[in-house]
């Protein structure tokens, strides 16, 4: 269910040059990999033989060994519905070469040839021919005839996402390997690099690296494997590797040089591959021509593990710590980037910004003083207005004076009490009713303050307005909603903190006291009055839920382009335990209908900076008409969440 499919990373210990020994080690570990119920089990590169062999490699000893293993391997796996890929040599029009083989059911379903053979941890490759050429072949076997044989093969199970194409020979080659592009672009998800590498001291690295840029570049799951140190140390010792990314980021690793029999386990979302790359018809993975391919059918897993065991809660960051602080810094620079290209076009004199002691007020506020300082001006041409209103709590008034005064900035204060009363005269609305009209005349009110204050000064009005309150429309439209430039408009509400504490490393300790307490400060538009004590009575989480959830809900429905069944399973592994099941469908579902329904507010928001990873712009972010209804997609959630809840608790 959901598209995900486990692959087990298998790196056996090889006997050098003894088939059937090495036979009973792939078995052994295909079973563990069935157990663990894998779609598929990924060996290295002639792992049959083992990859040191040299010139044995020439013995027709060795090879009726190996056909033998083979065979053995098929016969025993016929009953199981896990696919086998390991790496063998393969005798073929009178040559030798070093091919990967796909085998399920008993049967083997087609092999694949290395191009430019390395001839794996020992000699120069002098025993295999080059499979570069290699299409439309067919090799026989002494058990096997008319096998698909090719560099033009790849494998699916029709009706799923589950699809891939072995990549044989030196992973140092991959990247640059046109089979891998070739096998991407025609819309497999994954590709299986069966190698036989050395080690050598930095090299784990290197290879890591690799094996990254392959899987981002062409928005694909890789997953490699390379024979291990078990093999001969004549010259060389094998890495042992085991490795999987998706696009780019890592899902899995195995322990280096492993000296036993290891498997390693990952859960792949082929699903989402396809849907990312449904965004970016222009990447490297764009639908071509196939004429030239082989399309080998595959059954497809009889049992699929749902869900992972772990998915990450806030996904439009990175979980490392030191990683998540050098994104969040990337984000304020291209905000500041972005702000100062546009200071510079319209001439601005001025910079105008509501500052209210909020999240979203403080991080535009931390990038304009950021920006003025690139630009070689001071703080003070940044104009901040703290506006009290009817809800205006003490605490985040007290912050916004505080943190404006010593950043600096120009500070000035412009109640609106009454001139919001003054406005309920004019329109015959009683101010004791606490409806949508006395809220938003409050955010029209501070936003008319701030263009007029900006056109007095020659000024340039910052919008503070994030993306998820432009997800859930959770704004006032011609309010808060407008502005002259947007500034957190790709930047997630849950993720605004990283990027402040990000920009305390280097403040000075009584502006961090103040960045630390507006932190922590309950969101809200305190658009209400506040409590008799003076604290805060509206709280925005408490009326549309957490704002981590909407996020996540936002992230696999925008990159992903994931189903709401999808979306709510993989919500109740990355949640459980902090939200129960039936509040993650609720506010999925309020979710859902906010997104569709206020899509109007968004196709006349403001430009703003594109800092951020998600960008939900009209001019290219996002297009979607306002009057597109969100029926199936509510549907689909009510009629699959039982489906998806029961899935998530496995």
């Amino acid at each position: 269910m959901f598209g995900y499919y486990r692959i087990a990373l298998c790196v056996p210990a090889v006997k050098v040059a003894d088939p059937a020994a090495n036979a009973e080690a792939i078995l052994r570990l295909a079973r563990r990999a069935a157990e663990n119920r894998a779609a598929l089990a990924l060996f290295p590169e002639l792992a049959v033989t083992g990859a040191s062999c040299g010139d044995l490699f020439r013995q027709d000893a060795l090879l009726d060994a190996s056909d033998a293993a083979l065979r053995r391997i098929a016969a025993e796996t016929e009953d199981s519905s896990l696919i086998v890929v390991v790496g063998a040599p393969l005798r073929c029009r009178g040559r030798i070469y070093d091919a990967v083989l796909v085998m399920q059911h008993g049967r083997l379903l087609g092999a694949v040839p290395a191009a430019s053979p390395r001839g794996g941890l020992l000699g120069s490759g002098r025993a295999f021919a080059d499979g570069a050429g290699m299409r439309g072949a067919t090799v026989d076997l002494p058990f096997c005839a008319g096998i698909p044989f090719g560099r033009d093969l790849l494998f699916e199970a029709p009706g799923t996402p589950f699809g891939f194409a072995p990549v044989p020979g030196d992973d140092r080659l991959a990247a640059a390997d046109p089979a891998a592009a070739r096998a991407a672009s025609a819309g497999v998800p994954l590709l299986l690099l069966a190698s036989a590498a050395a080690e050598t001291a930095g090299a784990a690295a290197k290879r890591r690296r690799r094996i990254r840029v392959i899987g981002e570049s062409l928005r694909a799951a890789v997953a490699l494997v390379s024979a291990g140190s078990s093999e001969s140390t004549t010259d060389a010792v094998g890495c042992g590797a085991a490795f999987a990314v998706q696009e780019g980021d890592p899902v899995a690793e195995g322990a280096a040089l492993p000296r036993q029999d290891s498997v390693t386990f990952a859960d792949l979302d082929l699903g989402r591959i396809a849907g990312a790359r449904r965004n970016d018809p222009g990447s490297p993975a764009a639908p071509g021509p196939d004429a030239e391919l082989r399309r080998i059918a595959v059954a497809a897993p009889a049992e699929e593990p749902g869900v992972p065991a772990r998915v990450e809660p806030h996904p439009f960051l990175p979980s490392d710590e030191a990683e998540r602080r050098e994104f969040c810094r990337e984000i304020l620079s291209l905000q500041c980037a972005a702000l100062a290209r546009r200071i510079e076009h319209v001439g601005a004199r001025r910079l105008v910004l509501g500052i209210s002691g909020g999240l979203d007020s403080t991080l535009a506020l931390l990038a304009g003083v950021s920006t003025l300082k690139l630009l070689g001006r001071p703080a003070s041409d940044l104009i901040t207005v703290t506006m009290p209103g009817f809800g205006t709590s003490g605490r985040t008034h007290r912050n916004a004076v505080g943190l404006c005064r010593a950043l600096g900035c120009d500070l000035r204060e412009i109640p609106i009490r009454d001139a919001c009363l003054e406005h309920f005269r004019s329109i015959g609305h009683d101010p004791e009713r606490r409806d949508v009209v006395y809220e938003n005349a409050q955010a029209r009110e501070r936003t008319q303050i701030l263009l007029d204050l900006a056109n007095q000064e020659g000024g340039l009005v910052l919008g503070t307005g994030d993306l998820s309150e432009i997800a859930m429309g959770w704004c006032t439209y011609n309010g808060d909603h407008i502005s002259m430039y947007g500034m957190n408009g790709t930047v997630p509400k849950s993720s605004i903190r990283f990027v402040i504490d990000a920009w305390c490393a280097d403040a000075p300790e009584a502006v961090k006291e103040i960045l630390e307490d507006i932190v922590e400060t309950p969101v809200s538009p305190e658009l209400l009055p506040a409590e008799g004590d003076g604290a805060i009575a509206q709280k925005t989480e408490e009326i549309i839920g957490p704002y981590e959830l909407h996020d996540f809900f936002l992230y696999h429905l925008v990159t992903g382009n994931a189903s709401p069944e999808k979306i709510l399973g993989l919500a109740g592994i990355a949640f459980a335990g902090v939200y129960p099941p039936e509040a993650q469908k609720k506010y999925l579902e309020l979710f859902l209908r906010r997104f569709f329904a206020q899509q109007f507010k968004r196709s006349c928001m403001p430009d703003g900076a594109g800092a951020g990873t998600v960008s939900l712009s009209p001019r290219g972010g996002w297009e979607m008409p306002s009057d597109a209804s969100g029926a199936a997609w509510l549907s689909s959630l009510r009629s699959n969440a039982e489906n998806a809840g029961k899935e998530c608790r496995k």
